[in-house]
């Protein structure tokens, strides 16, 4: 039998474990987070791609990415300060500032009077280890907002400036779009200027395999670029290439330390395709940045209490439709692995055809041949017989591509975006026939999904808008 004293302490003990047991459990802090940011990637786009996926695998309904299967969904509103369609610049202010600022500004405010700190920027100041990855050029809209402050977005040898003072540790992916200037005329390049701040810069393969965390300050660039400075879209890429999951795996084995660091990816052609109306090479790239997010989840499994991963988009483009009227409620998703290269790629490919070729019934011959080639289109054996009306479509924009055909800018524009009309009839013949639609070939207003896991991945749960998921992985990191 216990004697008083010792039944005493056994309540004590049980009151005092009861009211710890009661106390809010102390969050986990986020000492390494992953920011990936799908450039356009409405919800539509990632729904296509899940759908996708399991008609290419032979099932119905979803297939999940890595990160739609994430236990934290939400849906941000994305406006800009001063229209209600934003533009990435703006958008990606909001993403990596937590405010709101006006059309084409690179982390200042509205007026463009004062600089807004980014959370990259606080990330750095407080010890941690940055890397800023980029499909398209690091100095492009999305990314420059993490670590410039401009005015205007198109001041591009300005920002690379700002990128070679920033003192990230790393930047991967697009190299510099305008490395001499505007004109052409600056004193000294981009790549010179970040070298005299300290940046060792690799543009092989080679170089970039050698990087290792003795490296120092590292920008590390594609080994094939386009004159845009971007990475070419997955569906055009090769073995030549660097694809954007090498540029994550080498930025955590750069940056990984103990104190921890931050790392925005930016898969930046999602949004260049949905603004072509490039259904297949929209679902090429958002099969990139799954890729790409992988990278983070394997060192996710290894630090799953310390680590957060943040998956979104700064906007949708497009106004993708899962549908269209002309197949009603039939679809074939898996129609589109036929294109076997990318709206731009082919327009280039068509318009050598048109300016090599003078006689124009032989110019018209091999461009359907060419867009049975490359996109399966009047193809027996695929199931893709070209209807009459499809081939009077394709004869139509090759006559407009001729330039043969009068018709005003802007119906021109209403019809097939500004892109080559055979490359964009090509398309959206496909499109059609597996069953998608879109109502832009600009930016939306809709709002776009969120995606979390790890260390406050609760807090991206609901419905905010996109100044809020800057302030929410504040307080996941706890750096305010």
């Amino acid at each position: 039998m216990l004697t008083k004293t010792k039944q005493f302490s056994a309540k004590l003990f049980l009151l005092f474990f009861l009211i710890i047991m009661m106390l809010p459990a102390q969050a986990q802090k986020a000492k390494y987070v992953f920011f990936f940011i799908g450039d356009g990637m409405g919800i539509a786009a990632v729904a296509t791609n899940q759908a996708y996926l399991a008609a290419i695998n032979d099932t119905s309904g979803f297939q999940n990415l890595s990160f739609t299967a994430f236990p934290a969904l939400g849906l941000a509103t994305t406006y800009a300060g001063n229209r209600f369609i934003t533009c990435s610049a703006a958008a990606g202010t909001a993403l990596a500032t937590g405010n709101k600022t006006s059309i084409n500004t690179i982390s200042m405010d509205s007026r463009r009077e004062n600089k807004l700190v980014t959370i990259a920027e606080e990330a750095r100041n407080h010890g941690l280890k940055v890397g800023i990855i980029s499909s398209v050029s690091i100095d492009h809209a999305t990314p420059a907002t993490f670590y410039a402050h401009q005015p205007d977005r198109n001041m591009y040898y300005e920002i690379s400036l700002d990128l070679a003072k920033s003192n990230f540790d790393f930047f991967g992916g697009g190299g510099f779009y305008q490395p001499f200037g505007k004109n052409g005329d600056a004193s000294i390049s981009s790549y010179d200027f970040a070298k005299q701040n300290g940046y060792t810069i690799t543009q092989t393969r080679a170089d970039f395999n050698n990087l290792t965390p003795a490296s120092g300050k590292v920008i590390a660039t594609g080994n094939v670029l386009e004159s845009s400075g971007a990475l070419r879209y997955l569906i055009d890429q090769t073995v030549e290439d660097i694809p954007l999951q090498d540029f994550v795996k080498k930025g955590i084995e750069i940056l990984d330390n103990k104190k921890g660091f931050f790392i925005m990816c930016e898969e930046g052609k999602i949004d260049w395709a949905a603004h072509s109306n490039d259904g297949a090479a929209l679902v090429n790239n958002v099969l990139a940045l799954d890729e790409a997010v992988k990278m983070a989840m394997d060192f996710y499994k290894k630090h799953s209490k310390e680590t957060l991963i943040i998956v979104t988009a700064d906007h949708e483009t497009g106004g993708l439709a899962m549908g269209w009227a002309g197949t009603k409620y039939e679809s074939n998703l898996g129609l589109l692995q036929n294109q076997e290269m990318s709206l731009e790629y082919f327009s280039v490919l068509v318009d050598s055809i048109i300016k090599n070729t003078p006689d124009e019934v032989v110019a018209l011959t091999a461009t359907m041949a060419a867009v049975k080639k490359y996109f399966g289109l009047d193809d027996e054996t695929r199931n893709l017989q070209l209807k009459p009306d499809e081939k009077q479509m394709l004869e139509t924009a090759f006559h407009e591509a001729k330039g043969t055909v009068e018709k005003s800018k802007f119906e021109f524009y209403l019809e097939y975006g500004g892109n080559n009309p055979v490359a964009a009839t090509a398309v959206k013949i496909l499109n059609h026939r597996a069953g998608l639609s879109w109502g832009s070939y600009a930016h939306t207003g809709i709002p776009v999904p969120v995606y979390a896991i790890g260390a406050g991945s609760e807090l991206f749960d609901g419905y905010f808008d996109n100044t809020d998921i800057p302030k929410k992985i504040y307080k996941a990191m706890k750096l305010k």
